[in-house]
């Protein structure tokens, strides 16, 4: 099984970390160092600040020529269709077509109140959106059902499409992957969930008749081969997956098991596991200061994976 390893770009202003503003100069070292993918997440109102994910990975895209742009994930159907595609088709066609399309209903009703879209129905707009995206980015002209009096729009120029993702963990999202992408992202889920959810999927694809998608998912690390540091980053990343996930989420327990902290071994060997349950991309959530470093440790937990 070939392994995709890429690292989400630190668009959110952590405390301790190294700034928003950094963003083109990792990316260009993640390249340079030999990881695969550069990614990033998609948050409105987000705390702390957070930096969106177009304009992120277009700053990435800029200055790199070979890692692949991902979204991990973004909500189309929080933005209004055809600015969405229109953004989307003009990374593609810049970056080269590298772009690698996650995407997501959502999970914070705090964002979709700012966006002005409804929270309720997210899915079914989502789903208007993915069936129209193929369309869209071939240049022929497409109904946007999500916009009253459902307008016709023709892209120019056209892009080939990109590789789409579909995240979230429900039997609808697994559907969805499997109706209209190329891969399923899974997010917080430790290797023997994702092996019983990577199953499932397995299971609705033969009864469709159809392949099952290709298996990814998220993983937060702290590398270093520093002990104290490794317990700093660790009790860090902690905190963050259980802000992320509110008060009702994840417990001290459940966000520890999650996180990875150590050296390049300690993270190829959860990957290992994660890949023996059936996910053959990473996208590794790295946080704290000295991230060039932990890219460069990040690129050798490459080499022992593929070892």
């Amino acid at each position: 099984m070939s392994v995709n390893l890429g690292v989400c770009l630190p668009t959110f202003a952590e405390p301790g970390g190294e700034g928003l503003g950094g963003i083109p100069a990792l990316a260009l070292h993640a390249e340079r160092v030999g990881l695969d993918a550069v990614w990033a997440g998609d948050r409105l109102c987000a705390r702390p600040p957070f930096l969106e994910s177009v304009v992120a990975l277009s700053a990435a895209a800029a200055v790199t020529a070979r890692v692949r742009i991902g979204f991990g994930v973004m909500q189309p159907a929080l933005r209004q269709q055809a600015w969405a595609a229109k953004q989307l088709s003009s990374l593609q066609y810049l970056s080269g077509n590298r772009v690698v399309l996650g995407v997501g209903a959502g999970v914070h009703p705090e964002d979709w109140l700012v966006g002005g879209v409804p929270f309720a129905g997210r899915g079914r707009r989502t789903e208007a959106v993915l069936r129209a995206l193929p369309d869209l980015f071939a240049g022929r002209p497409t109904a946007l059902l999500t916009e009253p009096g459902a307008p016709v729009m023709t892209l120019d120029p056209a892009v080939p499409a990109p590789p789409l993702w579909v995240g979230g963990v429900s039997d609808r999202a697994l559907r969805r992957a499997l109706d209209h992408g190329v891969g399923w992202l899974a997010s917080l889920l430790e290797p023997a969930r994702l092996g019983e959810r990577a199953a499932a999927l397995t299971t609705m694809a033969a009864e469709a008749g159809t392949r099952a998608p290709e298996v990814g998912t998220t993983v937060f690390a702290a590398l270093s081969t520093d002990p104290a540091e490794n317990r700093q980053g660790h009790r860090r990343l902690v905190r963050y997956l259980r802000s992320l996930t509110g008060e009702q989420g994840l417990s001290e327990r459940q966000a520890s098991g999650l996180v990875v902290s150590g050296p390049p071994e300690r993270l190829a060997e959860r990957l290992d596991q994660y890949r023996r349950a059936g996910a053959s991309t990473f996208v590794v959530n790295l946080s704290g200061s000295g991230l060039r470093r932990q890219y460069e440790l990040l690129a050798r937990t490459r080499e022992l994976l593929l070892g």
